[in-house]
């Protein structure tokens, strides 16, 4: 009949225009930040886990990098029973006839001992080392474009894993000098994504408060690795069993740690892999004793603008990016280059003055442990003040701590007591680049989105590569010239740090078209307060916290026309 009432019909007409927050069928989409913060737990119970199973990692670097201290150090030698008067009072071997001389620990106790890398072929020495830290350039670049793209964090990790072990078994059967001067440059290749890897794998599942400090822990792996390293060399000290018994715990780690370690769920969520992103977040959030409600799902920051409702990207079409894309964008672009400097100018210091410090005629073993065991008070205080103080003035402060001490031990005579004061010097300066070293690897991750982030770490970390290739070259020029140039560094790389963002507080971004949208509406929004205000908008360099010196807004204060 038509004059009856259709229940439907009613049931529509009842039907709120705008839905509540919590009605059937809304799903409340979240970046990643936002749901460690709202559900999942920034640090609990599985990011710790997961957080030490990975950085594990860091120990296997330590013991493919520092390797070379005790393998290619040149051993003690002395006169044989029929050696010559001029032998006795002789400083080095060279020049002396043969036979007339030995080495106190044979000639398989090191490279240098092996294949006679003294005198004239003392430069291989150097070159080999070289080499390494060459093949770390290029691994740093080529495995973090990998790891942001189709190999994932875990699975690039597992790669430089498994070649790092490799390598390190085949550099023990090096039958000669050339052969073993290739393989450490292979190991560099490997070894130079290895940190790189786990450090971003280990901090993109911690929540932005807690993100900080826990990635200022990343770096005790590698110091405490250093000062264990120092046992086992001492332990065994021919260098073909040094590098076989510091290749086998990459393989104990790979078998009892990689299959415990997730993959991170920000490259799950940039790649578009929508149900495993949130299968790693409901386990974090079941382990940290949470609860993840069945209507919540991620959303990318490129599709969280205010004025856009966020939606979720589409399975299997996820964001991807590039170094081309990071160059591309001026916001980037000029971070990337502030970056590549500060970077370069660290590793300078840092390698200069720890070869300096490992060149004194001290024990070595006990020298390379203590240099470990140093690094660590570094690393706590920072950890420390990198909430209170944030990124920014901590880089320029620890810069500039280094570079003092060393302006100071390069007036010093390298002669009498000044001789101790200068040394110290130098290890204070270790002890303030130590801390940048360590704090530019959470400032550099967080100075850029999550699909472009380890292609710019990788770039940055070419650059700290290559500053530990020209320290060897600064530390032989001697006298006061080393510390006038660690100096320099330390000061000019603080100098720089000024013109970089603050990112204390701010989330880690996914997209670069989020990061750019963000920072628009940021400045706009600043705009806007001023001009509501009647004030005239007077771009100026920012002034509380050592903040972003970049241009922002200040308001004339009460009272002022």
């Amino acid at each position: 009949m038509s004059g009856e009432r259709d229940p439907s019909g009613d049931a529509e007409l009842a039907r709120p225009l705008l839905a509540k927050p919590g009605d059937e069928g809304e799903v409340e989409r979240l970046g990643i930040d936002e749901m460690l913060q709202k559900y999942s737990g920034e640090f609990g119970a599985w990011q710790l886990r997961h957080f030490v199973l990975t950085n594990l990692a860091w120990g296997l670097e330590a013991f493919h990098t520092m390797v070379m201290i005790f393998a290619d150090r040149e051993p003690a030698w002395r006169c044989t029973s029929v050696a010559g008067p001029e032998c006795f009072s002789a400083a080095t071997v060279c020049g002396l006839p043969a036979g007339s001389w030995e080495w106190v620990s044979g000639s398989g106790s090191s490279t240098v001992s092996e294949w006679g890398l003294i005198c004239d072929e003392k430069y291989k020495v150097g070159l080999a080392q070289s080499a390494f830290f060459a093949g770390c350039m290029i691994g740093a670049g080529v495995f973090g474009h990998l790891s942001d793209s189709f190999l994932g964090r875990k699975g690039s990790l597992i790669t430089v894993c498994v070649l790092n072990l490799v390598f390190g078994l085949l550099t023990s059967t090096a039958p000669g000098y050339w052969f073993y001067f290739l393989l450490r440059l292979l190991t560099g290749v490997s070894t130079g994504g290895v940190g790189l890897c786990a450090f971003v794998l280990s901090t993109e599942p911690v929540g932005p408060s807690k993100r900080g400090a826990v990635g200022m822990s990343t770096f005790y792996f590698f110091s405490g690795a250093i000062a264990f390293l120092a046992a086992i060399a001492y332990l065994f000290q021919t260098w073909r069993t040094l590098y076989l018994v510091t290749s086998i715990p990459t393989l104990v780690f790979l078998i009892a740690a990689v299959p415990f370690i997730s993959e991170s769920p920000r490259w799950y969520l940039v790649r578009g892999k929508i149900a495993e992103a949130m299968s790693v977040m409901r386990a974090i959030a079941e382990t940290n004793r949470s609860t993840l409600p069945d209507r919540v799902s991620l959303a990318l920051d490129n599709n969280n603008a205010a004025e856009k409702d966020p939606q979720p990207p589409v399975d299997g079409d996820g964001a991807s990016g590039s170094l081309i894309d990071v160059l591309r964008s001026p916001l980037t672009r000029s971070r990337l280059i502030l970056a590549v400097v500060i970077n370069l100018l660290t590793a300078v210091v840092y390698y200069g003055l720890s070869l300096n410090v490992v060149n004194l005629k001290t024990n070595l073993y006990l020298n390379v442990a203590l240099n470990g065991v140093a690094e660590m008070p570094a690393f706590f205080l920072t950890a420390i003040m990198i909430e209170r103080f944030g990124r920014k003035p901590l880089t320029i402060g620890t810069m500039w701590f280094s570079g003092g001490f060393c302006a100071v031990g390069t007036f010093l005579p390298d002669s009498g007591p000044f001789k101790v004061v200068r040394m110290v010097c130098g290890v204070l300066g270790i002890f303030g680049m130590a801390g940048t070293y360590n704090l530019l690897f959470i400032y550099m991750a967080e100075l850029f989105p999550t699909v472009v982030r380890n292609a710019a770490l990788g770039c940055a970390s070419q650059a700290a590569q290559f500053g530990a290739i020209l320290a060897p070259m600064v530390v032989v020029l001697r006298g006061r010239i080393p510390f006038a140039i660690f100096a320099l560094s330390g000061v000019v790389g603080g100098v720089l740090a000024f013109w970089l963002p603050e990112t204390l507080h701010q989330p880690l971004y996914d997209t670069l078209v989020g990061m750019e949208d963000a920072q628009g509406r940021g400045n706009r929004d600043s705009e806007e307060a001023v001009i509501t205000q009647g004030f005239p908008i007077l771009p100026r360099l920012g002034r509380s916290s050592w903040g972003n010196y970049s241009m922002s807004i200040d308001s004339p204060e009460e009272g002022e026309n």
